[in-house]
């Protein structure tokens, strides 16, 4: 098994280090900026950065790409249908990669950028997704270039992966999107007490990733648009009926836009 730790960028980016201990090598995942990867790699001189997975274009997922490759001469893995510095595999929905000798299927997720991409490894006791900007802990991305039925649909996809999925998503947004969470269901017990963990994690300079899509499907909106009491208040919402989880969907990340 890889070992996965979350290096901080930026204000609430997290670059994802997944590391093979055994042979000493290292991939990063959307170095938005080159220097905690750099740090990293500094402090462990005996390692190497074998590849660069990247979900989107947007610079602060991609900005340290372009640094860390000329330095390290990494592979840069990224979105065909994407522009992504450096980039020397481009990927496609169905793709299977190996990185790290751990095989990825690639999954396509537009909605927040056209061409968004997540990676996925499944093995016994090991499934994991590194979903960009799709699927947030308790939240998904904005809409800047797909459309809510994308998003819909792109959500729906990693919804199905096992419940036992850790879920690597790129930012620290819980605690925001769990307050969400709490306008929309808030008779819902999990909600309160996911709400009350993370709390107590933030307050302690913690991080609250990575999560489980059981986690998810209990406590994340976006997943649960076809529950009766997140249609009733998406409905109340939007000031009419919404006769669709689509449409709830819909209205919902409207709503989030500007909560």
């Amino acid at each position: 098994m890889l070992k996965i730790d979350a290096l901080p960028a930026f204000t609430d980016n997290y670059i994802w280090l997944l590391q093979d201990h055994e042979r000493l090598l290292c991939a990063a995942v959307d170095p938005g900026e080159a220097g905690p990867v750099q740090a990293w790699l500094d402090a462990h001189p005996d390692w190497r950065l074998s590849d660069i997975l990247i979900t989107h274009h947007h610079h602060d997922h991609v900005g340290g790409v372009q640094q860390l490759k000329d330095r390290h001469g990494a592979t840069v893995h990224g979105p065909a249908a994407e522009n992504i510095p450096a980039r020397d595999s481009a990927l496609i929905d169905g793709q299977r990669i190996r990185v790290l000798n751990h095989e990825l299927v690639v999954i396509d997720v537009p909605g927040h950028t056209s061409g968004h991409i997540a990676y996925f490894h499944e093995a016994p006791h090991d499934a994991w997704l590194l979903c960009g900007d799709t699927l947030f802990a308790a939240g998904c991305g904005r809409l800047f270039e797909g459309t809510a039925t994308q998003m819909y649909a792109s959500l729906q996809r990693l919804a199905s992966l096992p419940t036992d999925t850790r879920v690597y998503c790129a930012h620290e947004y819980t605690q925001s999107n769990l307050r969400f969470a709490q306008a929309v269901e808030p008779d819902n017990p999990d909600v309160l007490q996911r709400l009350e963990r993370v709390v107590r994690l933030r307050e302690a300079g913690k991080i609250t990733l990575p999560s489980d899509l059981l986690t998810e499907r209990a406590t994340n909106p976006f997943l649960r648009s076809a529950e009766p009491a997140v249609a009733a208040a998406a409905s109340q919402r939007a000031g009419h009926a919404l006769h669709t989880p689509e449409d709830v969907f819909a209205a919902l990340r409207a709503w989030k836009d500007s909560f």
